[in-house]
Parts: C-alpha cells; sequence; structure tokens
C-alpha cells in the first residue's frame, strides 16, 4: 500500500488570478490563506511538499512548515504570464524522487484528506501502462487534483516543446486511471469573488 513515504505533493500556485481580482492563494477561508490550508491537506498525503510559483517570496510569511519552494520561470518562448499549470507541474515534476506525486491546484478549499488519503491506497493496483490516476466529470479529467507517475515527465515535455498547454489533450494521449470521486463538490474550484461566497 503506497504510504505517506512513498508520496510527493505538489501544489500549484502560479495563476494570475484575474477573474478573482486578488491573489487566489491568499485569499483566507475560514480564517486560512487557500495555500495555507491546501498545503495542510498535502501534508496529510505526503511526506515532501512543494509549492511551485513565479512567486515564493509572496507566500513565505505563510504557515508553509515543511514545503519547500520551487521557483516557476518562464520557458524562454513564453511570457510568465501564458505557460499555464502543465509548465509548473513538469517544473516540479522534475525534483520529485518517488513513483508517485499528488498534484494539487491551491484554490480547492473544499479539499478531503481523507479522499485523497484512500485515492493513495490504490496507486498499488493501478495498471503499470497509466501515467495517472485521476477522478472524471463531464468536462474531463480532474487534472489539478490527483495522482501522477514521475516517469510521465519525458513525455510531459515532449508534449511541451511541441507547444502543448493543456492537461486534457495530453491526458488523451495516455491511459489514466480513474479515480471514484465521492462527492463532486470536493474539486470545487475559487475563481471568481462569487465562487468566495460558496466555500
Amino acid at each position: 500500500m503506497t504510504t505517506c513515504n512513498e508520496l510527493t505533493a505538489i501544489v500549484l500556485a502560479g495563476g494570475k488570478s484575474s477573474r478573482m481580482g486578488q491573489d487566489k492563494a491568499l485569499i483566507s477561508i475560514q480564517g486560512m490563506p487557500l495555500l495555507e490550508r491546501v498545503c495542510g491537506v498535502a501534508k496529510g498525503c505526503a511526506n515532501h511538499v512543494y509549492v511551485v510559483t513565479p512567486w515564493p517570496e509572496r507566500y513565505q510569511d505563510l504557515l508553509l512548515s515543511g514545503c519547500q519552494f520551487i521557483r516557476e520561470v518562464p520557458l524562454p518562448s513564453a511570457s510568465l504570464q501564458t505557460h499555464g499549470p502543465l509548465v509548473g507541474f513538469a517544473q516540479g515534476l522534475a525534483q520529485v524522487q518517488t513513483e508517485w506525486v499528488l498534484l494539487l491546484a491551491c484554490d480547492l478549499p473544499k479539499l478531503e484528506v481523507e479522499v485523497l488519503q484512500e485515492w493513495a491506497t490504490r496507486l498499488d493496483r493501478v495498471g503499470d501502462n497509466a501515467i495517472a490516476a485521476l477522478a472524471h466529470h463531464p468536462k474531463g479529467w480532474e487534472p489539478l487534483c490527483g495522482f501522477y507517475r514521475r516517469r510521465c515527465l519525458p513525455q510531459l515535455l515532449d508534449f511541451i516543446n511541441q507547444g502543448g498547454r493543456s492537461f486534457q489533450e495530453w491526458l488523451r494521449q495516455y491511459p489514466v486511471e480513474v479515480l471514484p470521486l465521492p462527492e463532486l463538490e470536493m474539486l470545487f474550484n475559487c475563481n471568481t469573488p462569487e465562487d468566495l461566497d460558496l466555500s
């Protein structure tokens, strides 16, 4: 059974938050900044937690003990604003030593550590050819709340180097195991001020 020792978590905090109008990672939900909250959940699942962000200094005053920052750097061919979460994930994945990595967006206020821990117990049974184990919903895969094999990095870099930036497009090319999702609400993410009223 996969344990915390055999898992790394990557939390992505590199979005522009343009629809929100302020940095989503710093928005307080029930008295705790979202990034702090998500990192706390990540630490309940993995011994190593990386926060991938272009702005580590922006978040260093948060209570993120046990988390390491990885500074997201722009690709030579792109401005920092345009390259998206796939590139941030690739830069974090290059630092990972464990077979599996838990990837989380920083704007998931309804994450449940028990669900993620239960998903982790299923990783040993994931087929060898699958690059990831993710929840699926009507719009496609949920790429920013699930597990990836470290060995998918070469395929990911190939896709990025060919100009690919879409998680959905990349995932369509490979086998992915479906994880059971008890409640769709767990994947709710905050994108607009109106969303905050629902969280």
